[in-house]
């Protein structure tokens, strides 16, 4: 019990490491631009996890996960790289993030969907909520109708769909690694792919040379910092520790991550967006709990 215990409390560690994600890949971006600075983020986050984890015997995986889950992690990761780093602002950012984590419930829908897992009626109410956030996110300071949402998105349209894109494709991933992995876990090696993906993005359309500095080699680290310590640690909580403790947890990711950004990147928001926060986590935590049958493996 107490093995476990350590190993649920390291895998809670995942949740701080990755609501931090958010605001120091916008810090990156702002140093090393958005294509070089995720090149850098993923090529260091590659290194830390080959240390921590070590790099995966390939030939024990079954094809449709290495293939599939390989395909769906780099395009989640590029989109959600992407979608932050060509933010036009700090709060556009946190804006940005918060689409992004849709996942949660577009991932429980997913698993219903597609999977064995059952769901009762308050999947429905949890659904809703959560679109009643997002809405009232991307309305910012203005008032609520549809109109004034459409004119927020028009701003930059590009982030805001590489984030709900995103937010499709790890729910997608989750749906295939949890039906096809087998035990495998491939994130070391997929990580290595995002990199190089990145890489050859960045020297084929010519981007402008990264300008280096102490400030970003910092931001740099600590972004790396998060984005690998957090697969190594939430791989032992899922491994040795609660699984339904960790699972109702992640759900807390969006606000968590809110916060962080906006005292990271001095951003003011606005309380509506606090609202539509809440309502993102308490309708993702909602359809987690429909999901809770005393024979079910939770999501």
């Amino acid at each position: 019990m107490r093995d476990q215990t350590k190993a649920t409390a390291v895998g809670l560690t995942a949740i701080l490491f990755w609501a931090a994600i958010v605001g120091l890949i916008r810090s990156v971006s702002e140093h090393l631009g958005p294509i070089g600075g995720a090149a850098s983020i993923y090529t260091f986050g590659t290194v830390i996890l080959m240390v921590t984890r070590g790099f995966p015997d390939l030939r024990r995986f079954p094809r449709i996960y290495l293939v599939w889950g390989a395909l769906l992690f780099v395009a989640y990761e590029l989109c959600l790289a992407l979608s932050i780093g060509f933010a036009q602002d700090a709060a556009q950012t946190i804006e940005v993030g918060m689409v992004n984590y849709l996942w949660p419930t577009f991932t429980i829908l997913a698993a219903v969907l597609f999977t064995q897992h059952r769901a009762n009626l308050w999947i429905i109410p949890g659904f809703l909520l959560s679109m009643i956030g997002i809405f009232l996110v991307l309305q910012g300071d203005r008032a609520v109708d549809l109109q004034s949402m459409l004119r927020n998105l028009q701003h930059n349209p590009l982030s805001y769909t590489l984030a709900l894109i995103g937010a499709f494709l790890w729910a997608a991933y989750s749906t295939i690694t949890a039906k096809f992995a087998e035990q495998n876990d491939g994130v070391t090696f997929f990580f290595l792919l995002v990199a190089v993906t990145f890489w050859l993005y960045y020297f084929g359309t010519g981007r402008p040379e990264m300008q280096w500095s102490y400030a970003g080699l910092m931001h740099l680290v600590l972004a790396a910092l998060a984005m690998g310590l957090g697969y190594a640690a939430w791989n032992i909580g899922i491994l040795r520790g609660n699984v339904i403790v960790l699972a109702g947890a992640s759900y807390f990711i969006p606000v968590l991550s809110a916060i962080f950004a906006a005292l990271w990147l001095n951003a003011a928001l606005s309380p509506r967006f606090w609202m539509g926060a809440v309502l993102v986590t308490l309708g993702s935590t909602l359809c987690w709990f429909s999901t809770q049958h005393p024979k079910d493996t939770p999501v």
